[in-house]
């Protein structure tokens, strides 16, 4: 906001971006590849580093601060919570996790049953466990238990996860992977057809709107294909919403728009629109697959996630955002095709809703992450799905005046590198 001072003492002193970073590059892992700079801030779709520059947030911590930075309801309900209790286990029974599932099961449409966790791994995580479990009590041998999922997906980064992801950079080096998955091309029917005829698919594993593959959807009625398909041959159809789910395409399931009924899904990121979360929703088929002591999690329904949660849920479903998400969307569309028409940087632009990928042209290729660098510059925050993709993920209740002006430093960004500045 203007005027905002850091409350950092070393504030404005780049020298503590520095000194900050290199402890980064010390001693965290080197698995990631942050920007050099220090965030310290947020409010709404704004965010302020220690060095007390501003910047607009179209990242969205990939997709999880759905409503912002600092929203007032959340803030609200995780204060209140604070200060009654923490953490319990799941020996006992709380309110919050409790009325957390009511409301996913009635928001759902399909679920009967939840399991709470702690991130979008972890739901897919259990929602395999959960379809091994149920294919093992329809009398299933081991070798007739294979999961179906789709070059480009991504399903997190546990060892079964990560090999669910049909994506082998992702696995590189962490063989021997788990058996029990097969990969298809995205949106090709036939190729799920002639793989159905095996007889071993138990379930197919499948992004509604692929998130890190490069933000492609479904095309339309392949859901549908893949909903007759399995039960044509007794299989379960497993949504992986983690990213696409929550609002984020414009509906609060973004299967909602395919016209399906799931068996499975699975939620994260946004749902706890920044607290860390997971769901998994279990339709009638398998509600009940899983017994005493078959799964379990430390941390999972805490009860100051589950408070959280209950609060981004109600606002997340609630018509006025939804239709902030889809009058955004054709904003940001348009203008996305208006810096298309002068600079000639993009192939296409694809997505639902505030979930956009701009594909690179390909005298661009592989450039993605050099424009991330420029936009930073030009205080926007920007992610990539790919070498090859500029991806967008704002706040959903991102305002007019936050969307405009960061279209206006994006369009900053791009000039310069067209222009090799």
């Amino acid at each position: 906001m203007p005027g905002y001072t850091s409350m950092n003492p070393l504030a404005g002193d780049q020298a503590a971006t520095a000194s900050l970073t290199a402890l980064g590059r010390r001693y965290y892992l080197p698995v990631y590849r942050p920007r050099e700079l220090v965030l310290e801030r947020g409010e709404g779709s704004r965010v302020w580093d220690i060095e007390g520059r501003e910047y607009v947030d179209f990242g969205g911590g990939i997709a999880v601060n759905a409503l912002g930075h600092r929203h007032p309801t959340l803030q609200a309900a995780l204060a209140a919570q604070a200060d009654k209790l923490w953490h319990v286990s799941n020996i006992f029974y709380t309110e919050p996790s409790l009325r957390l599932a009511e409301e996913l099961v009635n928001a759902s449409g399909f679920a009967e049953r939840v399991f709470l966790c702690n991130s979008g791994a972890e739901a897919n995580e259990a929602a395999i466990k959960l379809v091994r479990k149920w294919a093992a009590a329809q009398g299933r041998e081991p070798e007739r238990r294979v999961i179906l999922t789709f070059e480009g997906s991504f399903h997190g980064r546990t060892l079964a996860t990560v090999t669910a992801t049909a994506q082998p950079k992702y696995q590189h080096g962490y063989e021997p992977l788990p058996g029990g998955f097969r990969y298809l091309p995205f949106n090709d029917v036939a190729a799920v057809e002639a793989a159905m005829q095996a007889g071993d698919v138990a379930a197919i594993l499948v992004e509604p709107v692929q998130g890190e593959g490069g933000v492609v959807p479904a095309d339309p009625g392949f859901l549908s294909h893949l909903r007759q398909l399995c039960d044509a041959h007794g299989a379960l159809l497993v949504l992986d919403e983690i990213q696409c789910g929550m609002g984020r395409t414009g509906t609060l399931f973004a299967h909602a728009q395919d016209d399906v009924v799931p068996d499975i899904v699975t939620l994260a990121k946004a749902l706890g629109c920044g607290f860390p979360i997971g769901a998994m929703l279990a339709g009638n088929r398998v509600a009940e697959a899983m017994g005493l002591g078959a799964h379990g999690t430390t941390f999972g329904g805490n009860p100051l996630a589950a408070a959280v949660a209950r609060a981004a849920l109600r606002t997340l479903n609630s018509p006025e955002l939804l239709a902030n998400v889809q009058r955004q969307s054709a904003v940001l569309r348009d203008a996305l095709h208006g810096l298309n028409d002068a600079l000639a940087l993009f192939d296409q632009i694809r997505g639902r809703g505030l979930m956009l990928g701009a594909v690179l042209a390909d005298s661009h290729k592989g450039r993605a992450g050099d424009i991330l660098d420029m936009a930073a510059g030009h205080g926007l925050l920007l992610l990539q799905a790919g070498p090859d993709v500029l991806r967008f993920v704002p706040a959903l209740n991102i305002t007019d005046e936050e969307l405009a002006d960061g279209v206006k430093r994006l369009r900053a960004a791009l000039g310069d590198f067209v222009s090799g500045a």
